[in-house]
């Protein structure tokens, strides 16, 4: 039996590839964000740099900007490359601030309530 060696480093398993690059990750309880990945240890725990939360209602997202976010890594389900722009699949809604200058989602839930009752969904 062999150990790996430092040369090993970049296999599949490893997010050391992922540095500085893009992702999207789904967290357990269905959330997916977005964001830069900046470090991470031997528990996927996870920083990511300009995060920000996906949520995606029939042909409508939205994304909902958090900053600076690090991610506890037993709730991690999968993590992939962010397309880092536009989804040609999906069509895009903004957020709205409120007066104190925070983000709020009440711009895409209302864009999303608008979807569903055109659309006909419950």
């Amino acid at each position: 039996m062999s150990w790996a060696g430092p040369e090993d480093i970049y296999l599949s398993t490893s997010l050391a590839s992922y540095l500085d690059k893009k992702l999207l990750i789904l967290l357990r309880d269905g959330r997916k964000l977005m964001g830069t990945l900046r470090s991470f240890d031997q528990f996927a725990n996870a920083v990511l740099e300009g995060a920000c939360e996906r949520v995606v209602v029939g042909d409508l997202y939205c994304d909902i900007p958090l900053g600076l976010y690090v991610i506890r890594g037993e709730n991690v389900v999968l993590i992939g490359h962010g397309e880092g722009g536009t989804s040609p699949t999906y069509d895009s809604c903004s957020y709205r601030r409120n007066l104190e200058g925070t983000e709020s989602r009440k711009g895409c839930f209302r864009s999303e309530r608008n979807y569903e009752k055109k659309n006909g969904i419950p």
